[in-house]
């Protein structure tokens, strides 16, 4: 079906379903906070141009105006950090966790 606003206008008047897919799902934040957790340099830059432009061209074509294309990609961006900073902190706390069990097994 055609994503425009006019159609799902149309849609709505004729009581037909819709399906609307949410592109901002959660499994593409875990997907992309994994991806760039274990890539690095131009190699991370180089996936996540893609990937915010991917989902760019995903909300223009389902009829989004460019601002809200713009504030939907920023969310997605500071979701997806949000979600690697996550990721480090709980790597740091089990480390420390991990040293201070070996240090009370020694002692």
């Amino acid at each position: 079906m055609d994503a425009s606003p006019a159609a799902l206008l149309a849609a709505l008047k004729n009581s037909e379903l819709l399906i609307v897919r949410d592109v901002s799902k959660a499994g593409d934040v875990d997907r992309c906070a994994e991806t760039l957790d274990n890539l690095h340099g131009e190699a991370a830059v180089t996936f996540w141009k893609a990937e915010c432009r991917r989902l760019a061209d995903e909300l223009a074509q389902c009829g989004l105006a460019s601002e809200a294309i713009s504030e939907r990609v920023l969310d997605f961006q500071a979701t997806v950090q949000t979600v690697l900073v996550q990721r480090h902190q709980a790597r740091a706390l089990a480390a420390t966790r991990a040293e201070q069990q070996k240090k009370r097994r020694i002692a």
